[in-house]
């Protein structure tokens, strides 16, 4: 069997699509992407694949990703491990498809029998959370995410922080507390504010804060921790073991989010998953992204004993033209219930995509950019 043909689909509403096909017929599936730079991931991913992987036996996995990774003298950040990531995720869909099993499976096998989901609710600049969390929880949701708060000064108000504690405060009391809400800082909140906003939220008991500071100032999450009771996570911008190194031996996080086509796909994030296990830390893989990111992490998420819960995008505000469930022969595979999916059964990835909407939606322009926020003084705010 070896690698004979690739695939690359730019679909709405901001993801990349990898098609790989074998010798023998079999193909894998893979999403190589950062938001907003798909045709930069889409010529590292051609990169890769043209100069390493055609002709190619798709099935010694790690050997391909040791060489796509240290192939090249520059190595690491978001482009190059998002293309490994996708690469990566195609062949343990062919790897599964070719031995009959879910790639879980071929990981040691499950550690579980259905994975915890939360759902997104707000916005960029969150709004009317409230009536939005008590939809999603009678819908079936245990668990919600929302952003703390849109743009912030380097040192802002009061008021400020007041808005950011009186919209947990509303998804609080719609929901009760039996629900867990999830708190998203975005790395849009600098340092001196961030130490502020843990504070004033912990009486509304978040589930965790979500990436307090921006992960170049990760050094400053000891001093954030001190400050809150909190469950503190980060690593959506975190992009190898190396990157999650230094966090472990620091010990403040307590949940790690790698990213399962940003982190360098299937196979570094097992590792990851490994790496935190042994510093007793949880997992909650990040995944804003479309499906076949979600069915990559749900295969790490059911062989990993220290999966948290899983992100998924379905309804997120991100998705205003196509959804997750869109691009599925069978959106069942992802059935939400009582806040839990069960475990895929069928080989690879588990999930069947439909071509022909991939092939269709793939037709139409995709130029999808993160916002570019400004302060009222006309300095660049993060988004």
């Amino acid at each position: 069997m070896r690698i004979v043909e690739y695939e690359l689909f730019e679909v709405p509403p901001r993801w990349l699509f990898l098609k790989v096909t074998t010798s023998d017929g079999t193909v894998g599936w893979g999403e190589p992407v950062v938001e907003g730079r798909a045709k930069t991931v889409r010529a590292a991913t051609e990169e890769l694949m043209d100069n390493y992987l055609m002709g190619e036996d798709p099935l010694p996995i790690e050997n391909h990703w040791q060489t796509m990774y240290r192939g090249g003298f520059y190595r690491g950040g978001p482009i190059l491990m998002s293309a490994i990531a996708g690469i990566d995720q195609a062949l343990w869909d062919i790897k599964g498809k070719h031995y009959n099993a879910p790639v879980y499976e071929l990981l040691g096998g499950k550690a579980r029998n259905r994975i915890r989901v939360y759902q997104w609710i707000g916005g960029d600049r969150p709004a009317d959370v409230g009536q939005a969390a008590a939809e999603k929880v009678n819908a079936g949701f245990t668990a919600l995410k929302m952003n703390a708060t849109s743009e912030m000064r380097l040192v802002d108000t009061p008021a400020a922080v007041e808005d950011a504690v009186e919209r947990l405060a509303q998804v609080r009391d719609a929901v009760g507390d039996d629900v867990d809400i999830g708190v998203d800082f975005h790395g849009r909140v600098p340092k001196p504010m961030a130490k502020r906003l843990v504070d004033a939220l912990e009486p509304y008991d978040p589930f965790f804060i979500e990436e307090p500071v921006l992960p170049e100032h990760n050094d400053a999450l000891g001093e954030i921790a001190q400050h809150t009771t909190t469950p503190i996570a980060t690593g959506e911008r975190m992009y190898s073991r190396w990157d999650f190194k230094e966090v472990f031996e620091d010990g403040t996080v307590d949940i790690i989010q790698p990213d399962l086509s940003h982190a360098g796909g299937i196979t570094e994030v097992k590792k990851i998953a490994a790496m935190a296990e042994a510093y007793d830390v949880a997992v909650a893989p990040h995944c804003p992204l479309g499906p076949i990111a979600l069915a990559s992490c749900v295969q790490v998420d059911a062989c990993s004993p220290n999966t948290l819960i899983q992100e998924q995008s379905l309804d997120i505000h991100y998705n205003e033209t196509s959804d997750v469930l869109d691009y599925l022969a069978d959106p069942d595979v992802f059935d939400y219930h009582e806040g839990y999916i069960d475990l895929p059964t069928n080989p690879g990835l588990g999930i069947s995509i439909d071509e022909g909407t991939v092939y269709e939606r793939a037709e139409h322009e995709v130029d999808w950019h993160n916002p570019v926020w400004h302060r009222d003084d006309g300095s660049v705010a993060e988004w």
